[in-house]
């Protein structure tokens, strides 16, 4: 489509979106003060210029027995590119690590691994990350609780 910029109907669009994925076309074009077939248009549009880049349900982890959320932090022995890009195809073909990020500073990535258990974590640990030819160090934290889970960025308050 070639929008370079969003307007202030985009933007309520992608904030009644990012607040429940499931909004109807109908209920979401009154939210957006539009009529139903522009605001499927325009959804469209924003899906296809990769503003809204898919839709998901938000599990709880601990009702299906994910007690456990460990932040590892990685510290590799080359920041060489190839071996940059072999670490994060190792982090995302693992299931239990669900965010990997790249840092600058001391620690080259911080990883969100969930697991059921501690010894299902240590077997992570031991078995997959730290046995990594270019792993140097871990340091690991794990969770006491969660007081703020929000996925998604800030927008506008128009929910």
């Amino acid at each position: 489509m070639g929008r370079v910029k969003l307007d202030a109907v985009d933007r309520k669009i992608l904030a009644y979106l990012q607040a429940d994925g499931r909004i109807t076309n109908v209920e979401l074009s009154d939210h957006a003060g539009i009529t139903a077939p522009p605001c499927l248009r325009r959804v469209r549009a924003l899906e296809e210029e990769g503003y809204i880049k898919g839709y998901h349900a938000d599990l709880d982890q601990e009702s299906l027995g994910y007690g456990l959320t460990v932040f590892a932090m990685v510290g590799l022995h080359s920041q060489a590119e190839s071996d940059l890009q072999a670490f994060e195809q190792k982090a995302n073909d693992w299931p239990m690590v669900r965010e990997c990020y790249m840092l600058n500073g001391e620690i080259d990535f911080i990883l969100k691994v969930v697991a059921h258990d501690l010894a299902e974590f240590q077997q992570f640990l031991t078995s997959k990350l730290t046995p990594l030819d270019n792993v140097a160090s871990v340091k690991t934290s794990l969770t006491i609780r969660t007081s703020k889970h929000k996925p998604g960025v800030p927008l506008p308050e128009v929910v």
